[in-house]
């Protein structure tokens, strides 16, 4: 039995070399970290890292359980390893004996093994820790001493109400206005009875030597939160126009770690109890900030090494100012106001440059992409479904804009025609037989009032003036016979409809699994635009799957090929209702429905009068 046992001995030691051989090559291959004979500070963990569930904080606890010191962890993203960089190599020694083919931070409990390794690799990047802070971003420590910490706890506490349960992972009080939680913003014409306490006034006369360069002295509104272990905040950025400069946060009962990112830039910033925050300039404006929802933090030592620190209740105070117009600040990518405000000169080039906008960021585009397009537009819409099924037998439906002709087959007792401008996407509905030929939708050479139904899907929206859409909806109207009914779709600037997102947004994995904010993948993306030769017109360019900025956009399309080149299709996304007062323009219809369709406004209009033949 005792032989058994040594073989058995033998042959797990000889397992995991070659378990530790075949993981060291991986690791060579990827990123040209070798492996040393003799101890080093840098340890490779070989067989677990972020790919397989392991956290940074399980890491470093058992790293802790060795009795060495970590300086620095390195976790990649999408990789089965990691690396610890350790205080000394005594350190370093008593982490690799207690953990290599010991530590159970695998998979099931699988063991971790682990090897000395000459450098940590390039791409591992320099630690969220040794980095500069953002410009502006202020932390004063002990800012409030115990006493006053528990008199502004006892302030609160005694307002008179209850925390409102309305949030998910934390309780909510506001002071002055009500802080709107996913809009980031303020109602300014409902102040609340409850200003912000007197309490908090010792803490005005402490900043005057920092508050001589802000917007104000003194705050009107204030967010209390209260956070239990294991609840954060999603990254985000205050609404610039809703809050004047800066913003102030004061940590009471317990640390946190706070995250703030700017694209692809990310710096960790430790929140000690009952100090104050200070986001101004370009941490307030230009980089977002918030806490992961985590038990355990990942600190500093006063030595320079890393450790953890298990969370406890924390409470907040957020202090604010209004602005009470619009925000003039020098970083527009995350900049409301800017970004929502069209220039007077942009809308008269729009109206002057129309033909050309659309051949050339609309007509040309669909031509190029007409395969991989059709490819995902398969399935009809259950509504426009429904309205083609609403016609008698027989009947005829014209599609104007069809596209790959998806609608056209949606019932088959009607005579279904399709238009399109692309001859890409209308050879897709030649391929099937159906019915269909070219032309613009402002000028459809069918003879007037012979048509008994019109849809016209997500077309209109790619004119490029007011006047041409409104054309469009008049050609619509000359074709149908009197009693006809048309139904229009067009993309809605308004993404959301009663606090839920539309089935775009919810595309937007990164975001709803709070991996990155709309606010980082924009900032990605300006600076990918600021490689790219500018366009004719000078447009902003949409962000995929965020929420809509302006009006008149850029939206990208990329290919899936290995050139993966991105086109930018022009789109005017509708504010609620223009679409209505568009159809009021055309005398001979009547507006039968206006509805709101997973992030499109919708019509339904129905002739009522014969109206003058197109010259």
């Amino acid at each position: 039995m005792h032989v058994e046992q040594q073989q058995q001995t033998v042959n797990n030691a000889k397992k995991a070399d070659k378990k530790r051989r075949r993981c060291l090559a991986i690791i060579k291959s990827d990123c040209d970290v070798s492996p040393s004979d003799t101890p080093t500070v840098y340890l490779a963990i070989l067989n677990v890292g972020l790919s397989n569930g392991l956290t940074e904080e399980s890491l470093l606890e058992a790293a802790a359980q060795t009795g060495g010191s970590v300086s620095e962890v390195a976790m990649l993203t999408g990789k089965s390893y990691c690396f610890l960089v350790c205080c000394s190599l005594e350190d370093s020694q008593l982490v690799y004996t207690g953990m290599h083919n010991v530590s159970t931070i695998g998979q099931q409990g699988a063991v971790a093994y682990l090897s000395y390794v000459t450098a940590l690799p390039t791409l591992a990047g320099k630690s969220e820790w040794n980095k500069p802070l953002p410009s502006g971003l202020i932390v004063l420590p002990d800012f409030v001493s115990d006493a006053e910490e528990a008199t502004l706890l006892r302030s609160i506490a005694e307002d008179g109400r209850s925390y409102e349960g309305t949030l998910k992972h934390r309780h909510v009080k506001h002071f002055g206005y009500e802080f709107l939680y996913g809009s980031n913003n303020v109602d300014p014409t409902k102040p609340l009875e409850q200003s912000v306490p007197t309490a908090c006034d010792f803490l005005w006369p402490r900043l005057e030597s920092f508050s001589s360069s802000w917007d104000w002295s003194t705050p009107d509104q204030l967010t209390v939160n209260e956070y239990k272990p294991g609840h954060g905040i999603p990254p985000h950025v205050d609404t610039h126009s809703a809050f004047l400069d800066p913003i102030l946060s004061l940590s009471l009962q317990s640390d946190v770690v706070m995250d703030f990112r700017r694209g692809e830039a990310q710096v960790q910033v430790k929140l000690p109890r009952r100090s104050l925050l200070i986001m101004s300039g370009e941490a307030r404006y230009d980089w977002t900030h918030g806490i992961k929802p985590k038990h355990i933090d990942v600190v500093p030592t006063a030595t320079g090494s890393l450790t953890t620190q298990a969370r406890s209740k924390r409470t907040s105070l957020t202090f604010r100012r209004l602005r009470r117009g619009n925000c003039n600040c020098s970083y527009p990518t995350l900049c409301d106001s800017q970004q929502s405000t069209v220039p007077q000169e942009l809308s008269t080039t729009l109206a002057d440059q129309a033909v050309s906008l659309e051949q050339q960021n609309v007509h040309e585009v669909y031509d190029k992409i007409a395969n991989h397009f059709s490819e995902t537009r398969h399935s009809p819409w259950p509504q426009v479904a429904q309205f083609l099924d609403s016609f008698e037998p027989e009947s005829v439906v014209l599609d104007v804009g069809c596209g790959n002709g998806k609608y056209l087959g949606c019932n088959a007792h009607i005579l279904a025609i399709g238009c399109d401008r692309s001859q890409g996407l209308l050879a897709v509905g030649q391929q099937k037989g159906q019915n269909v030929f070219r032309c613009d939708c402002l000028n459809v050479p069918v003879r007037s009032s012979s048509i008994d139904g019109c849809i016209s899907i997500a077309v209109i929206h790619h004119l490029a003036s007011a006047d041409r859409r409104l054309s469009a909806l008049r050609e619509m109207a000359r074709v149908l016979r009197p009693g006809g009914r048309a139904l229009v779709y067009v993309w809605a600037k308004e993404q959301r409809r009663n606090d839920r997102k539309s089935a775009y947004l919810r595309q937007n994995k990164a975001v709803n699994k709070e991996r990155t904010t709309e606010q980082e993948q924009r900032q990605k993306q300006q600076h990918e635009l600021e490689q790219r030769p500018q366009d004719h017109v000078s447009l902003p360019v949409h962000t995929n799957r965020t929420e809509f900025q302006q009006q008149d956009v850029l939206v990208p399309w990329k290919t899936k090929d290995e050139q993966r080149t991105t086109f930018l299709r022009y789109y005017h996304v509708f504010e609620e209702h223009e679409l209505d007062k568009l159809v009021a323009q055309v005398p001979e219809v009547e507006l039968t429905k206006s509805y709101y369709d997973q992030g499109n406004h919708c019509v339904i209009f129905k002739k009522i009068a014969i109206c003058t033949a197109r010259p």
